[in-house]
């Protein structure tokens, strides 16, 4: 008897709303993480907007530079060490509560955010 198994569609539009959120949470530009990846950043904004796609091998570069898994850019699954996991869910939780936050809020968080980190790296 063979087992009938849904097989799920990528949505490139969410694939990229996941990697602009990965790239904004490590404070990269899109400048940035394009020289990383040797591409433009329009190439990444299309990557983004879900206008574009990437190569495995750049996929493979962009999951280690934004520090997620590829089954996590791909469809959201988070597959890969428990460390990376539970930042995954830290994140999630940080976020969620910010999205009822206008504009100056947000901003008001941003600078905080910015104020942490650097007086951790000061360490």
């Amino acid at each position: 008897m063979k087992r009938e198994k849904e097989l799920k569609h990528l949505d490139p539009i969410e694939m990229g709303h996941r990697i602009r959120k990965q790239r904004e949470f490590l404070n990269l530009t899109r400048e940035d993480l394009a020289g990383h990846l040797g591409v433009s950043s329009k190439f990444i904004a299309d990557i983004e907007y879900g206008e574009k796609g990437i190569s495995i091998k750049k996929l493979y570069l962009l999951a280690q530079i934004l520090e997620v898994s590829a089954d996590y850019i791909l469809a959201g699954e988070m597959k890969g060490s428990e460390e990376q996991i539970e930042k995954e869910r830290l994140k999630e939780g940080i976020l969620e509560p910010l999205k009822i936050c206008n504009a100056k809020q947000l901003k008001c968080m941003e600078q905080i955010t910015k104020f942490y980190v650097e007086a951790l790296k000061k360490k």
